[in-house]
């Protein structure tokens, strides 16, 4: 038998202690940008591609490759006042949830379609969003997006002014810029959005890449990290 140090006991025990108490392992709130930018065709995919990659088997097996649940929200911003919830906070405790909330998002519409691209009011929604989330052990934010913010304030100010203490921001870029003031999206992202421990990206070379880059994606913030793994930086995978 294993016998732990003080120390390591001690941290032992605060682990078990914080997982008795939380109702879910992770919030998840997924943001996904309608802004004038994406057009019918490019909204019908993200959406399409949304609802297939949250249940597609690997998604699946990370949703529930931990004994306690994760609390799921959607939501879509596009100018600084423009931000729609979708699916609101649910506990993805059994099959038939993660079932009926990618039926959502594949029956759903879009609510804005000729508005700019305000990124620092969509990451203080989703910052207040989760501020009223179940009582989970981690907070993370997923922005996906094919632009930089190009209304109001910036990201780093949404950081700075709402409650992103213990909140992790990963991205997705639809890199499909068609124009050149969005050819340094990627860095963008990376520099400007990607925010808290072990914040990455995932990168869609189109919208037709959507499903595959949310799958990705989703499956790596899903599975329940190893225990005693070491703090990530920010990085990107394509």
């Amino acid at each position: 038998m294993v016998k732990l140090g003080a120390p390591a006991a001690v941290l032992a025990l605060g682990l078990a202690s914080a997982v008795g108490a939380a109702e879910c392992r992770l919030a998840l709130a997924l943001a996904i940008d309608v802004s004038s930018s994406v057009d019918a065709d490019e909204d019908r995919l993200q959406r399409g591609g949304l609802a297939a990659a949250l249940i597609a088997p690997e998604v699946e097996a990370a949703f529930f490759a931990a004994d306690q649940p994760v609390a799921l929200a959607i939501y879509e911003w596009s100018g600084r006042y423009n931000q729609e919830i979708l699916i609101d906070w649910t506990l993805i405790d059994s099959r038939l949830a993660l079932l009926e909330a990618a039926e959502t998002i594949a029956r759903s519409t879009r609510s804005h379609n000729d508005f700019p691209t305000a990124m620092g009011y969509a990451l203080g929604y989703g910052a207040n969003l989760l501020a009223r989330a179940p009582a989970c052990l981690t907070k993370t934010i997923d922005m996906a997006g094919d632009g930089q913010n190009n209304e109001g304030f910036e990201p780093n100010v949404a950081y700075r002014e709402f409650p992103f203490a213990g909140v992790t921001v990963n991205g997705l870029v639809v890199n499909a810029a068609d124009f050149e003031g969005e050819v340094g999206l990627i860095a963008y992202y990376q520099s400007q959005v990607l925010h808290g421990r072990g914040a990455f990206m995932v990168i869609a070379n189109d919208f037709e890449d959507y499903e595959r880059a949310m799958r990705i994606k989703l499956e790596r913030e899903l599975t329940p990290p190893a225990l005693g793994a070491l703090p990530q930086m920010p990085e990107h995978a394509g």
